[in-house]
């Protein structure tokens, strides 16, 4: 990485820092990060994530379908209203 590229990878953090988009991490796994020039010749920051998505464990239990939802609740008589908030 150039030193352009590293002012402008400090400047990007403490950007996102300051307006909370970002935070400190602990964790062991992370990824690279790079830049790419833009038609105009802007940086733009990349992250590479395959290596992470490598080693983060999968969810297994995929996601039930939308129909098969309603159908369940095709006859039910009082639906609450946090079941509808939390997307079911």
């Amino acid at each position: 990485m150039t030193d352009a590229e590293s002012k402008a990878l400090k400047q990007h953090i403490d950007e996102e820092l300051a307006t909370g988009k970002i935070r400190p991490s602990t964790s062991s796994a992370g990824a690279p990060v790079m830049f790419v020039k833009k038609a105009d010749g802007s940086l733009r920051l990349v992250v590479d994530y395959r290596k992470l998505n490598d080693v983060t464990h999968k969810n297994v239990y995929p996601l039930p379908r939308q129909d098969d939802l309603m159908a369940k609740l095709r006859h039910a008589k009082n639906i609450h209203k946090s079941l509808t908030c939390d997307g079911i």
